[in-house]
């Protein structure tokens, strides 16, 4: 079969390999994105119930080891999320308390959403956690406009 042909070949969920491919590409991206803001969220979460965020509680509430905290902390700190020092708490930058702020508004949305159909709210709020982290914007607009219309 020609190299073309194959290539526009649909598998069994109608998509092409190239389609599948982008797909798992932005998975992986959506993945580093995700751990980004489930730290700056916490991070902003510690800061507001007990005026700081160290490492150790990271590590913690996330069931990471504080190895992972730290080279987690340093790629924030160089995606100008966070500031730290050695040995004291870590704060957010502007750019990473909006983040936190738009991930707080996205899980909102999307729990909003999942309750509007009859998720029971345990469940919802799990399903959110994750949802809320891979949902693209036109999806949460359309999520955001149908419980705009359900409320009038």
């Amino acid at each position: 079969m020609p190299a073309r042909a194959a290539r526009s070949r649909r598998n069994t969920t109608g998509r092409t390999a190239e389609q599948s491919a982008s797909g798992h590409q932005r998975t992986r991206s959506d993945h580093a994105s995700e751990i980004a803001e489930d730290y700056v969220e916490l991070i902003d979460d510690l800061i507001t119930e007990s005026g700081e965020a160290r490492a150790v509680e990271l590590a913690r509430r996330l069931g990471v080891t504080q190895v992972t905290v730290t080279k987690t902390i340093e790629r924030l700190k160089r995606e100008g999320l966070v500031t730290s020092e050695p040995y004291r708490s870590i704060f957010l930058t502007t750019k990473g308390s909006k983040l936190a702020g738009q991930v707080r508004e996205r899980h909102k949305i999307v729990l909003e959403f999942l309750r509007s159909l009859g998720v029971p709210a345990k469940d919802a709020e799990l399903d959110a956690e994750g949802i809320e982290h891979h949902i693209s914007p036109a999806t949460l607009a359309a999520m955001r406009r149908h419980l705009r219309q359900r409320s009038q």
